[in-house]
């Protein structure tokens, strides 16, 4: 049972379309795709985990009637609202340490205000274009639980957000069987690569906002000393 279950996982990580199509395969993708898109969406030490390219490649799988459409839809909405509930439960969990809440206490009344005025007007979006993202997928509602105290508004969001999120990648999965072979390949390459691609971005983004900040500081701390 556990060779099976990394195969599929194997399969789904390199887009093997070939094996995953293999007859009586289709109980594991779901296992498998369901908890792929649950821990990487609540837990920041799964963003690795190539869940945007995996959504897609499940709507092509129902397409070609391996999966069947509504409910491979289902599984994955499901699973990505409720792995957002799970990042959203960290952060409640969090906030009541002691250090945490020392952070958050030391912050500006009046950022924190900012803060929930940003999560009240844009959190479905914020929580739609985060779900694109590696780490920030989980880290965003990991930081609306520190902050939003209304659960239902956070449910509102997590729902929306994750269906919109599925509808759009397996749709895109749906037609990639009706393009021309080496187009879908060239796509089906690139949604491999955008986690990694985007979750550079991030990366380099947060060093970059770190050097500019550290240059800034030093002809500052110069005119202070002369």
């Amino acid at each position: 049972m556990f060779d099976s279950i990394y195969s599929v996982l194997m399969s789904l990580w390199h887009q093997d379309f070939t094996a995953l199509s293999a007859p009586g395969s289709a109980s594991l993708v779901y296992l498998v795709v369901g908890v792929l898109i649950f821990l990487e969406s609540g837990f920041i030490p799964a963003a690795p985990f190539p869940c945007d390219s995996v959504v897609v490649l499940s709507g092509t799988l129902a397409a070609v009637g391996v999966l069947d459409p509504v409910l491979i839809l289902v599984l994955i909405m499901v699973c990505a609202a409720t792995g957002s509930w799970a990042a959203y439960m960290q952060g409640k969990w969090l906030n009541r340490l002691p250090k945490v809440q020392g952070w958050v206490n030391a912050v500006p009344a009046r950022r924190m205000q900012q803060v929930d005025t940003l999560l009240g007007r844009h959190g479905l979006v914020a929580l739609f274009c985060a779900r694109f993202i590696p780490v920030v997928r989980s880290l965003l509602p990991l930081m609306m639980g520190m902050r939003v105290n209304k659960v239902s508004k956070f449910h509102y969001f997590a729902w929306l957000s994750a269906i919109l999120w599925t509808l759009l990648l397996c749709g895109f999965g749906m037609i990639l069987p009706l393009l021309p072979e080496n187009l879908s390949r060239l796509v089906t390459m690139g949604l491999m690569a955008a986690p990694v691609i985007t979750l550079c971005l991030a990366v380099l983004s947060f060093l970059t906002l770190r050097i500019r900040k550290a240059w800034r500081k030093e002809p500052s701390t110069e005119n202070v000393s002369h």
